[in-house]
């Protein structure tokens, strides 16, 4: 889902409208329309109909919205920043930085919504009959909308995930057990069955005739299988980062001259390297076996090309500590974490020893995941993604590790060792 057209901010977080919220606020609004037809005994002119279900749909929104803002109140609480709320197709979404790190807090901010809705929806009921006074228009539109807000509080906290329900049983199981995993794991299958559910009972809903309401429940349902099938894959890309190591992962993105060798050598191999798929490889000093350094194209650019064959190689060179290095026995996560944090798109592979023995890249690290995970890629789409130093397929491994560091699942801790 995209992220839509921001609205204004509330609390500096950003309201986002998504296209596909166009379609069921016209769908609201008729069903709305429809329903005060049927429902209200004075007659009332078409018009004023259709104004009421319009602003029916849109209050109902608003209520979503303070839905997701009591959610999002509570995890700025909790020291969690809210990226921003969106309102689409199914309702609406906070986007949160990161999980809480506590299982309480996660608790506070899944339970803050719903309690928002049954709050709402109760004060609404509870004024209907002084709304019923102003305007009987106005009676039947509050009514509605306590009544939704009902719905809205009480379907949320069904047991499984993506609802809030869901993100509860989460919270107390985490809270039990003390595994966040174990939390996710229970709340999921909770969700994949209540999607099943819903998917059944709005199959059966539709063949009876039941139009809009079947459908509607299918689409939930369909909605939550896939919410479910995202959140075993997240499952499974932080066990497999957990149990793969860097050496699984590494490549061989290094070439090796002698210190005693000149400036004219490293200019041929950047010539050479000109029409090679490798191009680019870094350039480690040794002098007679004993790792030296590093250098790069900075003499061959500064210096004229009369002293190419008299400079040594060793007299440019840079220390090997200015490469960003990781241990191979390293957990896979932290070459995410660290490519990331270093800014570039390579790091140094070091042997138990400290001594150089690979490099490791984000395309050869995303496709030893997705080979553990048992997906083989086409050379094609390997080959783009080591044209862009990017993960293949896209894979959001940076942010599958910021959600292991929040939560606890990041498992080997930090080597000391790693620079």
């Amino acid at each position: 889902m995209g992220e839509g057209w921001q609205l204004f901010k509330i609390r500096g977080i950003p309201l986002r409208i998504h296209p596909s919220w166009f379609v069921i606020l016209a769908l609201a609004t008729a069903a709305f329309q429809r329903h005060y037809s049927l429902s209200l005994k004075d007659p009332v002119g078409a018009a004023a109909l259709w104004g009421l279900g319009l602003a029916t749909a849109v209050l109902l929104f608003v209520s979503v919205l303070l839905h997701e803002l009591g959610h999002s109140l509570v995890a700025l609480a909790q020291g969690v920043q809210v990226r921003s709320i969106t309102l689409f197709l199914l309702g609406g979404v906070a986007s949160v930085e990161r999980e809480c790190s506590t299982a309480m807090g996660a608790l506070l901010v899944a339970a803050a919504g719903p309690a928002v809705s049954l709050l709402l929806g109760g004060a609404l009921l509870a004024g209907t009959h002084t709304a019923d006074h102003v305007s009987p228009l106005l009676g039947a539109m509050v009514a509605q909308l306590g009544s939704l807000n009902l719905v809205l509080g009480l379907f949320n906290l069904l047991p499984g995930l993506p609802l809030d329900g869901g993100l509860i049983v989460k919270a107390l199981v985490w809270q039990a057990s003390g595994s966040q995993r174990r939390g996710v794991e229970v709340a999921n299958s909770c969700g994949r069955l209540l999607s099943l559910l819903a998917i059944g009972l709005g199959t059966v809903v539709l063949l009876r005739g039941g139009g809009l309401s079947g459908a509607w429940l299918m689409l939930l349902g369909w909605f939550g299988l896939g919410a479910s099938r995202n959140q075993r894959q997240m499952l499974a890309l932080q066990q497999t980062l957990n149990a793969l190591k860097v050496r699984d992962a590494a490549g061989r993105r290094f070439r090796v001259l002698e210190a005693a060798g000149r400036l004219r050598e490293l200019s041929q191999i950047r010539l050479s390297q000109a029409t090679e798929a490798d191009q680019g490889d870094w350039l480690l000093v040794c002098d007679r076996g004993r790792w030296q350094g590093v250098i790069d194209d900075t003499p061959l650019q500064q210096l004229p090309v009369q002293r190419w064959d008299s400079d040594r190689i060793g007299d440019h060179m840079q220390p090997l500590s200015s490469l960003p290095a990781i241990r191979e026995s390293a957990p896979l996560w932290q070459a995410v974490q660290q490519l990331e944090d270093s800014g570039g798109n390579r790091l140094l592979v070091l042997s138990p020893a400290g001594l150089p023995c690979g490099t490791i890249e984000r395309p050869e690290l995303g496709e030893a995941v997705l080979a553990k995970l048992g997906l083989r890629l086409p050379a094609p789409l390997l080959a783009s993604a080591r044209r862009h130093g990017t993960y293949p397929l896209g894979l959001a491994l940076p942010q599958v590790v910021r959600s292991m560091l929040a939560s606890g699942e990041a498992k080997g801790g930090v080597d000391p060792l790693t620079r």
